[in-house]
């Protein structure tokens, strides 16, 4: 049996899990940290929050920021911003800290070891009462995403989220093979 290890972004439908979990509307801020080639929740997004509001599109690959800023241009979508970035690094990310009304972690953790690093930098972006989205390949799905080893103990991640002061709104199916997570900044 062959796994499937791409990103897993097309398995998610974006614009709704955007509407539905985080009622995304024109003119806010939002932060897709660690947006992939595709741009898939980045794009929605930009068309949610309209020409009042800004996306920051932020990856540490810088071809996976061209293609996100060509496709933009593409859909006429000119208030994405590309921000190369190091979501390990603390203060890394140069956004204006405390500006993001949301910010989104869409199958980036698997990728990492250092979720409470990722979590403190995503932390120190959103504003106070902003909300932070995770949404991550589900332990158990054997046939799709990455190894198991790799997949995020949920909660470990509730864990790291309380101790940095993050506080649970609530948990949803983002679809088959990944959960999804809200948590406020408080």
């Amino acid at each position: 049996m062959q796994r499937i290890i791409s990103g897993g972004n097309e398995l998610l439908d974006a614009k709704q899990i955007l509407t539905q979990q985080l009622a995304l509307r024109p003119a806010l801020m939002v932060g897709d940290l660690g947006c992939g080639g595709a741009g898939y929740f980045t794009l929605a997004a930009a068309r949610l929050v309209g020409d009042q509001g800004q996306v920051y599109a932020v990856d540490i690959l810088k071809t996976v920021l061209s293609s996100v800023a060509s496709k933009a241009r593409m859909q006429k979508l000119y208030n994405v911003k590309t921000v190369w970035s190091n979501l390990e690094v603390l203060g890394a990310t140069e956004i204006v800290s405390a500006s993001l009304d949301y910010a989104f972690l869409v199958n980036i953790l698997f990728q990492s070891h250092k979720h409470e690093d990722i979590l403190r930098e995503a932390h120190r972006l959103l504003k106070p009462q902003g909300t932070l989205m995770i949404i991550d390949w589900l332990k158990g799905s054997a046939v799709l995403g990455p190894a198991e080893d790799d997949k995020v103990d949920i909660e470990r991640l509730r864990s790291f989220a309380r101790i940095i002061g993050f506080q649970e709104v609530k948990t949803f199916n983002a679809g088959q093979y990944h959960f999804g997570v809200l948590l406020m900044k408080v």
